[in-house]
């Protein structure tokens, strides 16, 4: 009752229990919900060897809810939708980023996202998906460049769609919208080509897909997330996010999920794993002065995983730009500290909040 409650306060619908996802359906745009996005990360590598670290996420925006696009006749201008994208490359072997942003409405057709199938797209960086007989399997087509800078990527996936939390729900806080439908393709074979500077390699690795979607996911006095998808050499993959509070302490309601070698999911509660900075070691960053974690000890004891991860690059803050939302989203370096610390594996970390609270 509370919760259709709020679903007719705020109009839009918000993640609730129980949920069934359905593929290919829930590939594509759920505009009944405020917020959604499908993110990128992946570790690229070069016939040279040169190794390459990308980040891209489309963002959808409600505005207005229950409002359907413009009918033959009215003008094109009318849209309730915005899809701001991030599209950031990571030189690893000289440490050198770069990032860019695009914010575009859905008028005129500038950004949009079918709700049929996955087809998203923020001015001419688009999102394809090629549906498999496998419906729980989608190839998809990844393409952005600008100034010299560009990805064009085929992306398999190697396992079926990993759902986090429990109940087709992922929660983020305890009251009634705190939740978001989640999933996560963690291991997707890529081959295409990478443009850097100029240069244009072609290329091989592995990426990581994240779609979510949710209303007024937060609740108040949370002020950002520490997020962490790690792909390990075992096969093996983990996922962690950690709820902060302003005050730096987490929300019980963080968690995460261990993805299996052959697929299988097991949720894992906030006490059953553990998040430290080492040494409290951190990066200062010199375009807007926030303060981020730079290592970081990861303890999984039912996993049998007590790992450590470290920035490839230093700098990886993406800031600036239309929608001015600065974060830290980067490539790490994944090492066993029981075996003094051989390399099990490579992972993406995202830190908000940092600069300036954040809000959904």
């Amino acid at each position: 009752m509370i919760a259709r409650i709020a679903v007719l306060f705020w109009a839009f619908a918000v993640a609730g229990a129980p949920y069934a996802f359905s593929f290919p359906r829930d590939h594509a745009a759920h505009t009944a919900y405020e917020n959604e996005w499908w993110y990128f990360t992946g570790h690229l590598r070069a016939a040279d060897g040169r190794e390459f670290g990308y980040e891209l996420t489309f963002f959808r925006v409600g505005l207005r809810p229950g409002e359907r696009p413009p009918r033959p006749g009215q003008s094109r201008w009318r849209g309730t939708q915005l899809f701001p994208a991030d599209f950031a490359i990571t030189d690893v072997r000289d440490g050198g980023f770069w990032f860019t942003r695009t914010f575009d409405r859905e008028a005129l057709g500038m950004g949009g996202a079918a709700s049929d199938r996955l087809a998203v797209h923020a001015g001419s960086w688009s999102l394809r998906g090629e549906p498999e007989r496998d419906a729980r399997l989608e190839r998809m087509q990844l393409r952005a460049a600008r100034g010299g800078n560009a990805l064009a990527l085929t992306l398999d996936p190697l396992k079926p769609p990993a759902v986090h939390g429990s109940g087709g729900i992922s929660r983020k806080g305890p009251c009634p919208s705190c939740a978001s439908h989640y999933y996560s393709y963690t291991r997707l074979r890529t081959t295409g080509t990478l443009t850097y500077g100029g240069t244009s390699y072609a290329v091989t690795g592995t990426s990581w897909m994240d779609h979510e979607y949710g209303t007024r996911e937060l609740a108040a006095g949370i002020v950002g997330w520490d997020w962490f998808s790690l792909q390990l050499t075992d096969g093996r993959e983990l996922m962690l996010y950690v709820l902060r509070r302003r005050d730096g302490s987490a929300i019980p309601e963080s968690s995460g999920s261990l993805i299996e070698k052959d697929g299988r999911v097991t949720h894992l509660s906030h006490a059953a794993f553990k998040v430290t900075v080492r040494g409290g070691t951190t990066w200062r960053s010199p375009h807007t002065g926030a303060s981020y974690p730079a290592l970081w000890e990861v303890v999984v004891p039912s996993a049998g995983l007590w790992l450590s991860l470290t920035p490839a690059v230093a700098d990886q803050e993406l800031t600036g730009g239309p929608g001015g939302v600065a974060y830290w989203e980067g490539a790490v370096d994944v090492r066993e500290v029981a075996s003094g610390g051989k390399q099990v594996g490579r992972g993406y970390v995202e830190l908000t909040g940092y600069a300036a609270p954040v809000s959904l």
